[in-house]
């Protein structure tokens, strides 16, 4: 399509008068959100449905559509990581793209004029804490504790040598892959 007939076309459609019929949700909005949620917001696999690791072997839940119950599964770990590598995005790709309020362009005007037109405050300012006092808040260990002893102390002294040569990954049926 030419840019003179996108033009137009887009002149034809401003004119028309268009009816938006939407219902509301049954449930009311924080419920559509938190349908919403559960698909933009999730990995391949949560840590939960993991049920072991034994042998090169990964164990873990699934949900049987066929039987209608949920059962364990074991694949090879690199069979298993494969799967789980399928469901990662190429550099460059969003998995999200939002659009009207929440589009990049002009978000913080929009979002502000939003908040003015409801009479809500302004959001708290962020507040990013450490990695340490995260895992401590949420997962309540000290990250700089030895995992074996709990005695000892890890103190980062510097960055780690790069590797000398890039690492291959091993095929699980032959020799090293070139």
């Amino acid at each position: 399509m030419t840019p003179l007939a996108w033009r137009d076309l887009m002149a034809a459609l401003y004119q028309h008068q268009w009816v938006v019929y939407a219902k509301a949700p049954m449930g009311g909005p924080a419920q559509v959100l938190d349908y919403l949620a559960r698909y933009t917001h999730r990995v391949a696999i949560s840590n939960d449905r993991i049920v072991g690791l034994n042998h090169g072997t990964v164990a873990f839940r699934v949900r049987d559509a066929a039987a209608h119950h949920r059962r364990v599964m074991t694949l090879p770990a690199v069979e298993f990581i494969g799967r789980f590598l399928s469901h990662v995005l190429p550099a460059g790709f969003k998995r999200i793209r939002h659009c009207g309020l929440l589009a990049n362009r002009h978000k913080s005007v929009k979002l502000a004029a939003c908040r003015n037109l409801f009479d809500l405050p302004p959001p708290a300012p962020l507040v990013i804490e450490s990695v340490e006092a995260f895992m401590a808040r949420v997962a309540h260990f000290d990250v700089k504790r030895c995992s074996c002893c709990g005695s000892g102390c890890l103190v980062p002294c510097g960055p780690l040598a790069p590797l000398r040569r890039p690492f291959t990954p091993r095929s699980s049926t032959g020799p090293p892959l070139p």
